[in-house]
């Protein structure tokens, strides 16, 4: 079943489904057997009958309910499909440079924000100008719930993303909730199904990290109000920007406000989103690969499922702690094929069957990235030593087999020095450019702003 594609067109959709209708009409056997498969057997096929298909398809039970997607998708698409509204006052360069765009922030930026002398509710919101926002809603109370400013946001959502430190945000914040604000606002950056919410906004960081994406600077009380307030505290997108870093914070506080439970909020209502449970899976996995043990623990004690199959991820890890921690809560022990129990003993050192070598080279040939992007010195040591290639090609950031960055670019973009000097001294290419950025290791090393592996890597 094909998946659907982020940030769909309806008219794509539509495009599709009269494609269909001509191509059974034409009797191409391809299409004949997508409507066998998806709808069955038929003596007519109008056109509402393709669009079943297409609908099906894409896991949607009608092609009502696939619209109805796509349009929830269009109404909360931020930007929005006109591209970004044109900054035409200085409050709306306020907004733009105070909040987090999750395209190009930059802690630069938030300094050069300057609130100018009678801003919009959209600016003193993001401004924490209590006492602007308070006049403003006593003239119009229904401002609390309009969009506006530059990213077409409600005003509590420039609270949240605001970055510039400046302000009382908490007072803002409960005057525009007492004025009728909704908690659980959020927007579906560039058309992803994920919810960017108030609570994402609160809770910061992401794939750019802490420094050019960080927490707001009153993260957990923020998002303690809003959670008081009805805030759903299953945040698939939340929960996935904070779970690169080692900080539980926001866990231990979504924990206590009923995460991993309930229905997953208006949010799943509006969209096919992961469950609550599916949401602490995701986490659990994540942890368990990664060797965030404390965060393991903290999931099991709060009852997250456990028993099958995390002590084996923890294995081909080399994070024997957590795989001792699972089994002695009641994990099932797991047995390993061959692959994986030489994967799960060259990271750590202990021993192998030399015979699986040549199937693991194969099944497992960019496994000195993924060892390099967890430290282990001596565990890339042992694979180069074994055949394994310095310079292949894989992912560092789930042990998955992808043609991504080298093991170098891996050490760079993280400062690991003594990796990066290991890797280079195994053979390593610092010329090869990476798959997804075209860039060399040290053009890592320079977006990253680390300078002992830019000296290291400049020619």
């Amino acid at each position: 079943m094909p998946s659907l594609p982020d940030d769909p067109s309806f008219e794509h959709l539509r495009h599709q489904a009269r494609a269909l209708h001509r191509a059974v009409a034409a009797g191409d056997s391809e299409a004949l057997a997508r409507v066998q498969r998806s709808f069955g057997t038929f003596d007519r096929f109008p056109l509402a009958t393709a669009q079943l298909v297409v609908a099906r398809e894409y896991g949607f039970a009608s092609w009502a309910r696939l619209k109805e997607h796509v349009a929830v998708i269009d109404r909360y698409r931020w930007p929005r499909r006109t591209g970004m509204p044109v900054v035409d006052s200085p409050a709306d360069e306020y907004c733009r440079l105070a909040c987090l765009n999750y395209t190009s922030d930059d802690p630069a930026s938030w300094a050069r924000a300057v609130l100018p002398p009678e801003p919009h509710i959209w600016a003193a919101a993001a401004a924490g100008d209590t006492a602007r926002v308070a006049a403003l809603l006593a003239a119009d109370p229904s401002l609390a719930r309009r969009e506006g400013g530059p990213h077409l946001w409600e005003p509590l959502a420039y609270v949240a993303y605001s970055r510039t430190g400046r302000g009382v945000p908490l007072l803002t914040a409960r005057l525009l909730l007492d004025y009728g604000a909704d908690p659980n606002t959020g927007y579906l950056w560039g058309g992803l199904t994920t919810p960017f919410t108030l609570l994402t906004g609160c809770f910061g960081e992401g794939e750019q990290g802490p420094v050019r994406q960080p927490r707001h600077p009153q993260s957990l009380e923020l998002a303690e109000m809003l959670l008081r307030a009805g805030a759903d505290p299953n945040d698939g997108q939340a929960l996935y920007n904070r779970m690169f870093g080692t900080d539980d914070s926001h866990l231990r506080l979504l924990f206590r406000y009923g995460l991993g439970r309930g229905t997953g909020g208006p949010w799943r209502a509006r969209l096919s989103l992961a469950s609550p449970a599916e949401l602490l899976a995701a986490q659990l996995r994540w942890a368990v690969t990664h060797d965030q043990r404390d965060r393991v623990r903290l999931l099991v004690s709060e009852g997250v499922e456990f028993r099958t199959g995390y002590v084996e991820l923890a294995l081909v890890n080399g994070n024997t702690e957590i795989a001792s921690f699972l089994r002695s809560a009641g994990a099932s022990e797991p047995a390993l094929d061959p692959v994986s129990a030489f994967v799960a003993a060259v990271l750590v050192g202990d021993s192998w069957d030399p015979a699986v070598v040549p199937s693991a080279l194969a099944a497992r040939p960019g496994l000195v990235v993924w060892a390099a992007a967890n430290g282990r010195l001596d565990a890339v040591r042992r694979l180069v030593s074994l055949g394994f290639d310095v310079n292949a090609l894989g992912r560092g950031d789930t042990p998955i087999e992808q043609p991504w960055q080298t093991a170098l670019h891996q050490a760079a973009g993280d400062g690991n020095l003594a990796m990066a000097e290991l890797l280079l001294s195994l053979g390593a290419d610092p010329s090869i450019r990476d798959k997804r950025f075209d860039a060399t290791a040290l053009g890592w090393a320079e977006h990253q702003g680390h300078p002992e592996l830019i000296e290291l890597l400049t020619p």
